[in-house]
């Protein structure tokens, strides 16, 4: 039997169209007793225990939680990790920018009638300021290409050209000045559109124009009420203050566009949510509330990229490149150590919580914070050499706790 066959069959057997109600309404269904995890989400507990205590080695704050089958069966949290935080999550929210722009490409069609081959460094889609190109290149790049990091721009070590790793010395811009609009309209080009593959964030960011000017609001608004109101968010927004800038913000410090490379900041059991609409192609009960097609290109290499196992915005196992992992399995990191991570053919999404102390600061969201931290992780250092590679060895370690 196909796998694609169990898993429709798994599917089924287990409830696949249970979707939580939000948090304040009772929230996620859970199973916490090991033989209940076991017999109805085959997971080992203890396995997920040891998972646990390796991603608090990786981050000074943050926790690890999963559902498999529909059900929570792992929520557990160190240091200012908790159900109620809203830390920044660096590039976690790239993810956010391209499942938002999926939507809009569907709602605002004609506006788009070549989708994500659509040239879109014209002045339909890009600022006035910007024209004449700085470089005549910029013209053939498609907003596929800037979602799967092909355009062209300069990012960080290292860069790929049909798989083949490279190093650049030139420098590079990165960071929350990178997902500003002074900024990432004007990034040089390294390479032609669709030649190589650089890890940049000005490059959702400017996926993040288009939508703007697509949908006619701030993205912020848009994944309001297209993605956070449907399915139920508690407070969330984004890590727009940011003084210490020199470009894209005003006289209050705050960025004045929603930063598409990053900074979002949402709650760790909304977060699953994301990620399960996910698992289930876009649909929400009765809702399709993103384009099946759009989420089955993010867990997939993409035609836009040749070059490195990066879809829409996630990395993708489709290449086997992580062993011990479903061939089918995706994932977006984020600086400090976050990561999601969904599944398919284990009905399963994971959330690796992590984050520095300055990514807790409420100064960078202006939201509130409802709960106490008792300092337990001040002071804390990383361990590189006991570490390793945080984001492929959690996603190990949790698929090694299904039960065989």
């Amino acid at each position: 039997m196909k796998l694609a066959a169990i898993f429709s069959l798994s599917m089924f057997a287990f409830g696949a169209e249970y979707y939580p109600p939000p948090d304040a309404n009772g929230g996620w269904r859970t199973l916490d007793k090991p033989e209940e995890v076991k017999k109805t989400a085959g997971m080992d507990l203890a396995k997920l225990d040891t998972a646990f205590d390796y991603a608090k080695d990786t981050t000074q704050h943050g926790g690890l939680l999963v559902v498999r089958h529909g059900y929570l069966v792992y929520e557990r949290y160190f240091g200012r990790g908790n159900r109620e935080a809203v830390p920044e999550l660096a590039s976690c929210g790239k993810a956010f920018t391209s499942i938002a722009v999926g939507i809009a490409l569907k709602e605002k069609a004609a506006l788009i009638p070549d989708g994500l081959n659509q040239k879109v460094f014209t002045p339909k889609y890009m600022p006035a300021e910007i024209f004449p190109l700085d470089d005549p290149r910029k013209a053939d790049i498609t907003l596929g290409q800037l979602l799967a990091m092909s355009a062209g721009i300069r990012g960080v070590n290292p860069v790929y050209v049909h798989g083949e790793k490279e190093t650049w010395d030139t420098p590079s811009v990165d960071g929350p000045i990178a997902t500003t609009d002074p900024v990432a309209l004007h990034e040089k080009l390294w390479c032609a559109p669709g030649e190589c593959y650089s890890y940049a964030t000005s490059s959702p960011h400017l996926a993040s124009i288009v939508l703007r000017r697509l949908v006619g609001m701030e993205m912020e608004q848009y994944i309001r009420l297209k993605i956070a109101e449907p399915l139920g968010f508690g407070t969330w927004g984004y890590a727009m203050y940011r003084p210490n800038l020199k470009a894209g913000i005003d006289a209050q410090g705050r960025m004045e566009h929603t930063p598409g490379g990053g900074s979002i900041a949402v709650r760790s059991t909304d977060i699953l949510r994301f990620i399960y609409l996910l698992l289930h192609e876009g649909k929400w009960g009765s809702q399709q509330i993103v384009p099946a097609s759009f989420v089955r290109m993010c867990g997939k290499m993409s035609p836009f990229n040749p070059h490195f196992s990066h879809s829409f915005n996630f990395n993708v196992n489709e290449d086997g490149h992580i062993s011990g992992v479903p061939k089918d399995a995706y994932w977006k990191a984020g600086a400090g150590g976050y990561c999601m991570y969904v599944v398919p053919s284990l009905d399963m999404v994971i959330y690796k919580m992590g984050g520095n102390e300055g990514q807790y600061d409420p100064k960078l969201t202006g939201l509130p914070v409802k709960y106490t931290y008792d300092g337990a992780r001040d002071g804390w250092k990383l361990d590189k050499a006991k570490v390793g590679d945080a984001t492929a060895q959690t996603l190990q370690m949790v698929v090694a706790a299904v039960v065989k």
